[in-house]
């Protein structure tokens, strides 16, 4: 007989986590996206760096990506599979887009790539009973 794993209430409770961490992030990109747009000298310039892109680069992967998150976050709140299959691409896109964003915001950054992993732990370990 197959039985059901039990859920873990960390990962029923961080699926809800996961949705606001996303809404948040995604307004958040969306708003430095903006402004790396706006202004291609609001970022400090990194010349020894391996993956370079100007600024405007930068603020409009970063606002694709924050409009997705906010979309995905909000679907997340109604139990949506395809939000939390989005969820993983998108968290998994932000990590990468963190990480090639390390020179600017380092700190950040890393607080982002750490946040997005716990988003992706969140979306897979709970699975809805419906």
């Amino acid at each position: 007989a197959h039985r059901r794993r039990a859920e873990s209430g960390w990962a029923v409770g961080g699926t809800a986590f996961a949705a606001v961490l996303l809404l948040v992030n995604g307004v958040l990109d969306i708003l430095r996206g903006i402004s790396g747009i706006a202004e291609d000298d609001v970022y400090t310039r990194v010349n020894d760096y391996v993956f370079r892109w100007s600024a405007t680069g930068w603020g409009w992967a970063l606002l694709i990506i924050g409009i997705v998150a906010v979309l995905v976050g909000l679907g997340l709140f109604r139990d949506a599979l395809w939000a939390r299959v989005v969820g993983v691409l998108v968290a998994s896109a932000s990590i990468v887009a963190h990480f090639l964003w390390l020179p600017y915001f380092p700190v950040w950054a890393l607080i982002a790539i750490a946040i997005d992993a716990w988003v992706i732990w969140a979306l897979t370990a709970h699975r809805a009973r419906s």
